[in-house]
């Protein structure tokens, strides 16, 4: 029987000497683990900050908000078609990142109807048909009140030209 107890107080004892050892072990399991977790935790919020970063470059940047002016009224000017009198109305709008190129605009309406009048006339039926020469015509038309405004401010100053309405006859 005394070594039955001897044994039982031994494996007590061995029991007792290996809880340290899982201990320290189960203590640096989680220390390890806590270390990976943070480690991937900084590599996805720095991989994130990146992608951000690279969004953030490739979108523009608006730093200043769009002024519109409709040229009222319509332009309504006649031009020669090879059969016919024909008939050309359009509605502009302009657009600029600075309201007071608009006001330059504003100023100098006579001048600036006066120019695109003489563009629209200047047009044949067959070009303006055809969807690209409708973006020509709208390229010009920016050129002629950018021409304008420049001459007043020294800078261009309209962004863009926009026809609301174009209507054919």
């Amino acid at each position: 029987m005394a070594t039955t107890e001897q044994d039982a107080v031994a494996t007590v004892v061995q029991k007792k000497s290996r809880s340290p050892l899982v201990i320290g072990l189960v203590v640096a399991l989680l220390a390890v683990s806590g270390v990976c977790a943070y480690t991937l935790a900084a590599l996805r919020t720095h991989g994130k900050a990146e992608a951000t970063a690279k969004t953030a470059e490739a979108a523009p940047v608006k730093t200043q908000p769009e002024y519109f002016l409709p040229l009222d009224p319509a332009f309504v000017v006649n031009f020669r078609d090879d059969d016919s009198m024909r008939y050309l109305q359009v509605g502009v709008t302009l657009m600029s990142h600075d309201p007071s190129d608009l006001d330059v605009v504003k100023s100098v309406d006579p001048i600036v109807r006066n120019a695109l009048v003489m563009l629209f006339s200047r047009q044949d039926y067959t070009v303006l048909s055809d969807p690209a020469g409708k973006q020509k015509l709208q390229a010009e038309a920016l050129d002629a009140v950018r021409k304008i405004v420049a001459a007043r401010t020294g800078k261009p100053g309209i962004d863009a030209v926009y026809f609301t309405s174009f209507v054919m006859q």
